[in-house]
Order: structure tokens, then sequence, then C-alpha cells
């Protein structure tokens, strides 16, 4: 019932990060970092950092390199804006965990939301995990700096929902971790997630048992 009520307001607030003011002065500004983010996405996630070049990703972009080079003026920060673009997407439904939520509702989302992400960007997720396996060389300050931050933020509100009986008691970070691991698990490992069960989170009946499951691991039983 929760996950209903909720779901429409989610998907109401649900927005993209805002870009950059030297990217974004007109629409079509706008339009065409996406498209370039979009295709150094699938070009990095593919070839790798080392292996990309800026030449495929204008070309799959649909713009001249030129083009492209007003817009980013490296290979390395091209590649670290696909990956804030990801990081930042998936900070928005986390911030939004706040003091007057429902604790259920609010946690019942962010899962979603993860998931859906998970199902609708997975080469987004994939490329997030090599960078930070990697060591997270261009993100590591970005990781221990705002991330953290926000993190801390976030675990001091579950510990006092868990201290008020709003919430199972376990270990606030672990939570998080196990929200973070298995949303992104089915993109990350989509492959032998398919290769296991011939489904995808495309398959509406596979997203919702995923889904499910993941929420009755997290939430834990209805306090009393």
């Amino acid at each position: 019932m929760v996950a209903r009520r909720t779901t429409q307001k989610r998907k109401a607030r649900k927005a993209a990060p805002k870009l950059p003011e030297r990217w974004a002065k007109t629409r079509g500004g706008e339009a065409n970092v996406q498209r370039i983010l979009d295709a150094a996405l699938s070009v990095f996630a593919t070839e790798g950092f080392a292996g990309a070049r800026i030449d495929a990703i204008a070309t799959k972009a649909g713009l001249s390199k030129p083009n492209l080079l007003y817009y980013f003026r490296t290979k390395q920060e091209l590649y670290l804006a696909a990956l804030r673009r990801t990081l930042d997407t998936w900070l928005v439904p986390l911030a939004r965990i706040e003091a007057d939520s429902d604790p259920r509702a609010a946690l019942t989302d962010y899962v979603t939301e993860k998931l859906e992400y998970a199902r609708d960007y997975p080469e987004a997720s994939r490329l997030f995990a090599i960078e930070v396996m990697r060591g997270a060389p261009l993100l590591k300050d970005v990781l221990s700096g705002e991330l953290k931050v926000l993190v801390d933020r976030k675990v001091t509100l579950l510990r006092r929902w868990m201290a008020q009986g709003r919430l199972a008691r376990r270990d606030p970070h672990h939570l998080i971790f196990m929200i973070w691991a298995t949303t992104q698990h089915y993109a990350d490992f989509s492959t032998q997630v398919e290769a296991i069960t011939e489904r995808t989170l495309r398959h509406p009946g596979f997203f919702t048992a995923a889904r499910q499951s993941i929420l009755d691991a997290v939430l834990g039983p209805e306090p009393r």
C-alpha cells in the first residue's frame, strides 16, 4: 500500500540533475551536452577510459569533434562529467529522505528509484562500478567529501527512526550499502542475472519480484 500511495508523488518529484551554467545557457546547448554525455557513457562503458576516443564519442553524439570540445575541453573532463551525472542522479532520491518523511515510504521510494535507474541506465551503473574498482582516481574527493556528508546525515536520521521504533534496528551504514549493492547488482551483473533467470529488470514481473525482495530485506517487519 505504501508503495502505491507514493509512486505518483515520487515520479512527480523525479528530475534530472542541473547542468553547469556554461553548458546550459540555451536549450540547444543543454540538449547537446546530454547527447554528448549519453554517447560518452556508451563509449567509456565499452572501451574504458584509456581506450575511448573523443572522435568516436563525437561521432556517436552526431557532433563534430570541435563542437564536442566546446563543451568538454579534455577526455578526462568528459569522463568525470559522465560519472558525476550518474552520481548526482543517485544522490537526488537519497537527499529527499528527510526528518518529516515516513520512514518506510521514504525507503520504499529510494529502493524503487534506484532499481529503476539500474533498469533504465545500466551502462551508467557499470561505468561507475569500474571507476570505483579502479580506486576512484577521479571521484575519490567526491566520495569522501559530499557523498560522505550526505550519507552521514542520513545515517543520523535512520538511527533516530530506529530509536523511535519506526524502523527495525540494524547498522544504518550497512543498510544503505545493502540498498546500493542489491539495486546496482541488476545492472552491473545483468549478464549473470539473465543467464541464470532468463529475465532482466525490463521484464515487469521480474522487476516487481526483485523490488519486493529487496524491500522485504531492507524494511523488515512492520514495527509494532
